[in-house]
């Protein structure tokens, strides 16, 4: 597990977006530990109203997979909402399929799944041409609509938590195409709540956003400073502002070996932005390894 220093409430609710057993959920205990309330709540913008629903204390959401690129929607609402960036964790990405107890390889007509899923899993669907491929809005959510039926031909690809969950049993493990398939998840705190938070002593690593004058050179103005200070600029995210056509502000991603650098570069940016948000100081997370893709 990795280490949160604002996780003190061992029965923490952290909201995420999808069924039990999904993904999110798993990046959420990987993050905290099991000892944390999990939420489920069908769809992003759900997730970002938990906690002033009451329902949750904080959320966990992915921002980014290795193979699909950035979580658009997330990045919008992050923006909206005033809520900070207090730790991330990244989550391997590893897909089964999972049936009915029972049910074998021989008698699979159809496989249900996310359609990201499914694209992801092509060597498999090559190997096994006469499976019928079903779009689900879950990968989770697949596997309980699969066990609920109690039919025996179908199928559905998700994570391990979905078919211990669910259970349902494994029929052909690490099915992905590609073992670098990673997805990269936040924690979000209430504003107020993070600022009283003790940082980590590894904290290093910042998530901004910042809106620049609409004139040549003003992006190069407002970087400038980071390559200065030796400040690693890891990602940059451009995002259209609301009720501004064709005017856009930046999420950037910077690294530093030394904390002070960020205050100091801050200060310069700060000059050359019409505005600046931090969203969040936290510790990088580490990749963890993946499992070895089973061939087929």
């Amino acid at each position: 597990m990795e280490a949160c220093v604002d996780v003190g409430l061992t029965k923490m609710r952290v909201a995420f977006q999808g069924e039990p057993g999904a993904f999110s959920e798993a990046a959420a205990v990987q993050l905290l530990g099991s000892e944390i309330t999990t939420v489920p709540r069908p769809t992003f913008d759900a997730v970002f109203r938990a906690i002033a629903d009451g329902a949750a204390d904080a959320l966990l959401v992915p921002v980014e997979n290795s193979l699909a690129g950035s979580v658009v929607r997330v990045y919008d609402l992050m923006l909206e909402n005033a809520l900070t960036i207090t730790a991330e964790t990244i989550l391997p990405i590893e897909l089964h399929l999972i049936a009915q107890p029972g049910a074998s390889l021989e008698n699979i007509s159809t496989v249900s799944s996310h359609p990201m899923a499914l694209a992801q899993c092509e060597r498999f669907f090559s190997a096994h041409p006469l499976y019928k491929r079903v779009p689900a809005e879950d990968t989770a959510g697949s596997v309980r609509e699969v066990l609920a039926r109690g039919d025996k031909t179908s199928a559905a690809i998700a994570g391990r938590r979905a078919a211990e969950h669910y259970r349902g049993v494994i029929l052909a493990e690490h099915i992905q195409d590609n073992t670098e398939n990673f997805t990269r998840f936040v924690l979000l705190r209430p504003a107020a709540e993070a600022a009283n938070a003790v940082v980590a002593s590894d904290a290093r690593k910042m998530s901004i956003a910042m809106r620049i004058a609409h004139r040549p050179g003003a992006l190069l103005a407002s970087l400038e400073p980071f390559a200065r200070h030796n400040i690693n600029l890891r990602k940059i995210e451009s995002r259209p502002i609301h009720g501004q056509p064709w005017v856009y502000q930046f999420v950037l991603e910077i690294e530093a070996d030394q904390p002070e650098r960020l205050d100091d570069a801050l200060g310069e940016v700060r000059k050359a932005t019409n505005d600046l948000r931090v969203l969040g100081l936290y510790a990088a997370a580490k990749v963890a390894a993946a499992a070895p893709v089973e061939k087929k």
